[in-house]
């Protein structure tokens, strides 16, 4: 079992699976624990850091009882995970392994490494173990306090280490835009100031390495009455002196960065089957794209498939890059200058990148995929996007929502940490796998939701999900990029990926409950559309306001690649001959109908054809298409039943005649009512 306190404390099992500790009491227990990095701590200090100035009744009842909680946690995750925690006479003792103790052997073994690329690979991996501030979110507590400060002080000192290595390697320039952030952030520090100076001046720019030198000397003149001490001192008159010892070293052979550490906050449900698949078509492909709706879980898949393999992987997050930057941020994650020298530093060793996001920028991105894989024989790319690449070569898998019981499982998880005690059972369990279907199985969504539970219940969830963007988007979650924080981003973003006549087919689909084929979709969304019949029907186009209006008329004959452009993109989903939307896809969609002024002209649109559309049944019923026409109707009969109560609603009279009438022989047929 492995501790982490080098960031936000956590626990992992021995193959990376997170440990949820329940209750805030007992974490603040284990942050305390290991804290003290293996040294016993007195029942009265836990009792101190437990509950400060206002103990309970009983504290060693109280101590005792959370120190059960915390063993049965960990021994719960994992056999042995019990006797991890030791009480004895003097205490309790945490017997865990940290990443500090990791990060430390990685410093130590930096310091004796045979030459600075050595010294700098292993820093550069002991580094990469920080995953934010040490023992956040207990870092000001007064029993962390000493133990973080120490923690951060040998993190600044590696990264010192680290850049000096990495001047010796003749790396001045690509230092220049770290060390300015860290001096910035630590204003006062020498070391720093020294180094960014030696990166200046080897870059040839010597009048910024002496301005950062009197940046410096004016802040501890102005805040201790100081001057810089002899070391900095000396390097400035060097400086001045143009000293050639100074300069940059000839650039160096690419070295990659070591991998980052992939390890889970969270477990992964419901994709047993889909990592079964995936893990061994990453051996046995050498480009793998996974795509599906916003929110789906395709990084988290991704980043498991890597977790399990044996090559190391790098991982370059596109979401917030443009397409210039594209080649910028993947040279970034292998830790070499620019993208040229991915492969010379590659060679044929074997790798996996991850692109991660790839939906805003697949051209530049699918272009640079093509580009690596051609150069670097041992790399295999997976991406993840919400539409393929569209490359040779490509394997494209989507992420489908998940399964209700997986779904029902994920919620309970969550909602379980969110409000502890929170369990399914008779008097709910209804209601959640509601709140589960009628959230499309969208981790995401489920995750939102199920952070609600606490303050609405899982009854208050479901009766409000018909204005879900305002009931799961308060507040959002904190941690994720933008486009994740609430269920309104993650399709937000999806839209803003479209063009006009994309999102005007997107938005008229709205009107279609139970999905639709593809005449059906012709009819409603393009402006000179086409009957059941096939026969084209000229239509008043709409002039519909605001920026979501496409620019001319749709005509039929645009409508099905448009619609196939969404399939691609994953907001449309296509089962045999039906296209639908996702019910959070089509709630939103429904707002954007509203928004364009169409409501009215969409709803028009769809109650004439599926009225057109019994006629033709009617008209055929007794022919050989008989039994074809009684199976259309089937499928459509969620649809029939939505025109028919709403030109019921509407009073149109003539209308629901329409419908009802042709209806009649169905009825027979089927042996049941009209839908009304």
């Amino acid at each position: 079992m492995r501790f982490g306190v080098l960031g936000p404390v956590r626990v992992w099992t021995d193959d990376g699976r997170p440990v949820r500790v329940p209750e805030l009491k007992v974490r603040v227990l284990l942050a305390a624990l290991l804290a003290r990095e293996g040294r016993a701590v007195p029942r009265g200090r836990l009792v101190d850091d437990l509950w400060d100035a206002h103990p309970p009744g009983r504290p060693t009842g109280a101590l005792r009882a959370k120190v059960s909680q915390l063993r049965r946690a960990l021994g719960d995750a994992e056999p042995g995970g019990r006797e991890l925690v030791v009480s004895g006479a003097s205490g309790y003792v945490l017997d865990a392994a940290t990443d500090a103790g990791d990060f430390a052997d990685l410093v130590r073994r930096a310091r004796t490494a045979p030459g600075p690329a050595g010294a700098a690979d292993l820093l550069t991996e002991a580094l990469a173990l920080w995953r934010g501030p040490a023992f956040s979110p207990y870092e000001d507590a007064p029993f962390a306090r000493a133990t973080a400060a120490r923690l951060e002080e040998q993190r600044l000192t590696a990264l010192e280490e680290l850049a000096r290595a990495r001047l010796a390697l003749g790396e001045h320039a690509p230092l220049v835009a770290e060390l300015t952030d860290l001096v910035g952030a630590h204003p006062l520090r020498e070391r720093l100031t020294g180094l960014l100076m030696r990166a200046l001046y080897g870059s040839g720019r010597q009048s910024e390495a002496l301005a950062a030198y009197r940046a410096l000397r004016g802040r501890l003149r102005e805040e201790a009455g100081l001057d810089p001490g002899p070391e900095l001192a000396a390097l400035q008159q060097r400086i001045l002196a143009g000293d050639a010892a100074l300069a940059a070293a000839p650039p160096a052979a690419p070295r990659l960065r070591p991998p980052r550490p992939l390890a889970p906050l969270t477990p992964l449900v419901g994709r047993a089957a889909d990592l079964a698949e995936l893990r061994p078509l990453l051996g046995a492909e050498r480009l793998v794209t996974l795509t599906g709706p916003g929110g789906v879980g395709k990084t988290r898949l991704a980043l498991a498939a890597l977790h399990g393999t044996s090559a190391p992987g790098y991982v370059a997050e596109l979401a917030g890059a443009g397409g210039a930057s594209v080649a910028d941020v993947t040279a970034t994650a292998f830790g070499v200058p620019d993208e040229d020298r991915i492969a010379e530093a590659l060679g044929d060793r074997p790798a996996v990148l991850l692109l991660d996001n790839v939906e805003h920028v697949v051209d530049p991105a699918a272009k640079l995929a093509e580009r690596l894989l051609r150069a670097a024989p041992g790399l295999r790319v997976l991406a993840t996007g919400r539409e393929p690449l569209g490359i040779a070569g490509e394997v494209v898998r989507t992420v489908a929502p998940l399964a209700e019981a997986d779904a029902v499982r994920l919620f309970t998880d969550r909602a379980a940490a969110a409000a502890p005690g929170f369990a399914v059972g008779d008097g709910n369990a209804a209601e959640v796998a509601e709140v589960c279907r009628r959230l499309d199985g969208i981790p995401l969504a489920l995750e939102l939701a199920a952070a609600r539970v606490r303050g609405l219940g899982v009854r208050g969830l479901a009766t409000g999900l018909d204005d879900r963007f305002r009931l799961l988007d308060g507040g959002g979650r904190r941690g994720l990029p933008e486009r994740q924080r609430t269920l309104r981003a993650a399709i937000d973003w999806s839209w803003r990926l479209l063009d006009d006549r994309e999102r005007a087919v997107l938005r008229r689909l709205a009107v279609h409950g139970a999905g639709c084929t593809l005449s059906g979709a012709i009819h409603v969304c393009a402006d000179t559309g086409a009957g059941p019949g096939g026969a084209a029907a000229e239509k008043v186009p709409i002039e519909a306001g605001g920026e979501q209006a496409p620019p001319a008329g749709l005509t039929a004959a645009e409508v099905p690649g448009l619609l196939a452009r969404l399939v691609d993109r994953s907001l449309v989903a296509r089962d045999g001959e039906r296209y639908r939307l996702l019910e959070t896809v089509a709630a939103y969609a429904w707002e954007r109908l509203a928004e364009a002024g169409e409501t009215a002209e969409a709803l028009d649109r769809r109650d004439d054809y599926y009225a057109r559309l019994v006629e033709c049944a009617e008209a055929e019923r007794a022919g050989h298409a008989r039994q074809r026409w009684i199976d259309r109707l089937d499928a459509e009969i969620a649809n029939l039943r939505e025109a028919l109560d709403g030109a019921t609603r509407r009073r149109e009279t003539a209308l629901a005649s329409r419908i009802g009438g042709s209806l009649a022989w169905y009825e027979t047929a089927r042996g049941r009512p009209t839908p009304r």
